[in-house]
């Protein structure tokens, strides 16, 4: 294999000295941001004599539905700053199409396409790597997250600034305030990169202030203007933020018969700026109770299935640590920290830019020890550094350290690693011209035993023009490598996968574009012989309503390496070395985003192992009241036919959630998750009220049922009996220093 990734390094390589005198794409698109003159009040009027003497951005270019042309819905944007605050005001005009503008709700953090919008992304190093976005839909609710890998946002990161929307007869207007404390950037720095989307969903125009071709986000930071200040932005001072919070809770287990507990608990988050672009992170206690449940998913997967990171501590550069590698080869994944209940005593971060070429992270988080189980407190360090190279590439490194602390093993309990380290080096290609992305990765795991075969190494190259996607990647990974403080969810296998595909561009009719896409790809076990392929041929449909309609047929192929229960239940398993091979069809369809009815649906029907058969039925509705009410529910069904002794296997999958934003700062939230494959039906509802930026109370109750009731506790009729409950109060204040 090594002799496979080593032509892929080589074309990575290759391909950056190409476009390290690139200048950058959108330099021309420049706007100049004055201080202000005169004080600016945020109330969605831009009725101030500051805004009337700055510069106006304004003939946008469209992007979607095509990507050759001017804009036909107006937007005027304008910035300044004082001592404290970079403010924008955006005013957006309505379409040509008439009616009221569409949203989800008043909820923060909303979904791009579906929502009347304006947002904007910053690049404070101007380094087209990463940056900051903000912005509002249409009726206010806010809208803010970290940029990492060139475009890619991460909205779960939430800080302190404040907007105002209000609304006219033929426009929308957004006034924002964002503090100078709340983004980092690099003193002395008086050119930014900067741009604005905007969505009108009655049009179905995506707009962008510079020229983006229709294959790239509108966050793609290669292809922002600039931001050019008539002098560099002010230092912010001294800036710290203490972020304590306190918590009262009530909990039963009925499952075990343990009667009502009540806890109290307190905690402190503090954010130091080191200087304007490098903040130390500090936690003690800390208790992350309101966070959004994980999506359920009924799994048939072997290997071990991956939920993100919603916690905040772990958010801000956090790219740089849960990054690093591939999606199925992390060396470090920051969930593995406080798993399973174990408690967290307290952290550090230091993290940020040290220049406009150097990047570096430092986290050190101290676990407490578990007495029911034997796990021992344990510490969890992790460096990692960042060089910029070329146009828009870096050379990373990361040093992971996972150690448990004066353990002695116990008869009676578990045995835990005494330690497990891993030391990684990964290449990353972004060319200037946002055509090319690639990787190459090698990572070793260090343990005490050390028996060999312990390292990664890992390639890929992906080209992506208007209307070609090409790209393969290749995968070694040792069957003794080792990352107990990441996310490896398989080992001892070679990989290699291609993908080809192309899209079509009508220059009319009632389909935007259309276009097949080819992906295969294999796995080797140890000894090179073939483990598993899987084949898809799809075509797609986007529709100029912005509908979407996919068609797939998949061939697979596996050789199962260890026993497997193809229901994963905990029946009966098929034997290692055991081979299956079977066909599969599906479907995929999203209706317009515009409706306040919206519904979608999937299938797939075919083979599955030991001869058997799979179907797959999957349904999506929503509908909202605009802005106040969003009314959600997935349901799906498998139905899994197999030769005895497993016969006929059946699970739903049902979601309903539902999400009532009496203001953009009050919100009620209750999901209902009925999992048939895990035997469980989890409600939980929270209502948060934001009383200041950053600042919130929370209310969580969250329950656990059993169907088939008679069983645990106390019974619903009929239907389930409570496993466990839990009722939770927390208080978070953020207070600048």
């Amino acid at each position: 294999m090594v002799k496979l990734i080593l032509p892929i390094f080589l074309i990575v390589l290759s391909v950056s000295p190409l476009v390290v005198r690139a200048q950058k794409k959108n330099e021309k698109y420049q706007l100049h941001i004055n201080r202000a003159q005169s004080p600016i009040v945020i109330d969605g009027t831009v009725d101030e004599s500051a805004w009337q003497a700055a510069e106006v951005a304004t003939d946008f270019w469209m992007v979607l539905p095509m990507d050759t042309s001017k804009a036909q819905v107006r937007t005027e944007v304008r910035m300044a700053y004082d001592d404290h605050n970079v403010y924008l005001s955006a005013v957006c005009f309505h379409g040509y199409v008439e009616g009221p503008y569409m949203v989800e709700s008043l909820r923060r953090d909303w979904a791009f396409t579906k929502n009347d919008n304006f947002i904007f992304f910053m690049d404070p190093f101007d380094d087209q790597t990463n940056g900051f976005t903000f912005g509002a839909n249409a009726a206010g609710a806010q809208w803010d997250g970290l940029l990492y890998e060139g475009g890619k946002a991460n909205l779960s990161w939430d800080n302190k600034w404040t907007s105002v929307v209000k609304n006219y007869a033929d426009r929308y207007v957004l006034e924002l305030a964002i503090p100078f404390k709340t983004i980092r950037y690099k003193k002395g720095i008086s050119r930014w990169g900067i741009n604005f989307s905007r969505l009108d969903l009655k049009t179905t125009e995506k707009s962008s202030w510079t020229p983006i071709q229709r294959q790239f986000p509108t966050a793609s930071l290669a292809l922002t203007g600039v931001l050019i200040w008539d002098q560099p932005p002010p230092q912010p001072g001294p800036n710290i933020s203490i972020i304590p919070y306190a918590l009262g809770a009530l909990t039963r287990d009925y499952q075990n018969n343990v009667p009502n507990q009540y806890r109290f608990d307190a905690g402190l988050d503090a954010k130091v700026a080191v200087t304007s672009s490098l903040n130390l992170d500090l936690t003690v206690n800390p208790d992350f109770s309101q966070v959004d449940v994980d999506q359920q998913v009924t799994n048939l997967d072997r290997f071990e299935l991956f939920f993100p990171e919603r916690r905040q501590f772990f958010l801000e550069n956090g790219d740089q640590f849960t990054n690093f590698g591939y999606d199925r080869i992390r060396p470090f994944f920051s969930r593995r920290i406080g798993l399973g209940g174990v408690p967290i005593r307290f952290g550090a971060r230091l993290s940020g830019k040290l220049n406009k070429d150097w990047r570096m992270g430092l986290m050190d988080m101290q676990t407490g020890k578990v007495d029911e189980t034997g796990l021992p407190a344990q510490n969890f360090a992790v460096f990692a550094l960042q060089r910029r190279v070329f146009a828009r590439s870096n050379i990373g490194m990361m040093f992971v350290n996972k150690e448990s602390l004066s353990y002695t093993p116990t008869p009676d309990k578990p045995v835990y690693s005494r330690y497990n380290r891993n030391l990684g080096f990964e290449y990353n290609l972004a060319s200037a011209n946002n055509l090319w992305a690639g990787k190459a990765l090698y990572v070793k795991s260090f343990r005490p035993d050390q028996p060999g075969d312990d390292a990664v190494y890992a390639g890929n190259l992906q080209y992506t023009s208007r209307k070609w996607l090409i790209g393969s990647q290749v995968e070694a990974v040792g069957r003794n490598y080792t990352a107990e403080a990441g996310y490896v969810p398989r080992l001892g296998y070679e990989r290699g996968m291609a993908t080809l595909g192309y899209t079509f561009l009508p220059s009319g009719g009632n389909v935007l574009n259309h276009g097949p896409l080819l992906t295969s790809t294999y796995f080797f076990d140890p000894n090179w012989k073939q483990s598993d392929n899987e084949s898809i041929l799809s075509y797609a449909f986007t529709f100029r309503s912005r509908s979407t309609f996919t068609g797939w047929v998949a061939t697979d192929y596996v050789r199962l390496l260890q026993p497997f229960d193809p229901t994963n239940t905990g029946r009966e398993t098929l034997a290692a070395n055991t081979e299956h091979n079977w066909t599969a069809w599906g479907t995929e369809f999203i209706s317009k985003p515009q409706s306040v009815f919206t519904y979608g649906f999937t299938t797939r029907y075919g083979g599955y192992y030991e001869n058997g058969t799979r179907l797959n039925l999957t349904a999506t509705l929503g509908y909202r009241i605009q802005p106040y009410v969003s009314l959600a529910a997935t349901a799906s069904y498998n139905d899994i036919r197999l030769r005895q002794p497993w016969g006929r296997t059946t699970f739903w999958l049902i979601s309903p959630r539902f999400d009532f934003t009496m203001t953009n700062t009050l919100y009620l939230t209750t999901f209902v998750q009925y999992n048939e494959q895990q035997k469980n039906m989890n409600v939980n509802a929270r209502i948060q009220w934001r009383y200041k930026p950053a600042s919130d109370f929370f209310l969580v109750y969250t329950d656990n049922y059993l169907p088939n009731s008679g069983q645990i506790g106390q019974d619903v009729p009929g239907f389930f009996s409570v496993k466990n409950r839990a009722l939770v109060l927390k208080w978070t204040y953020w207070w600048n220093l």
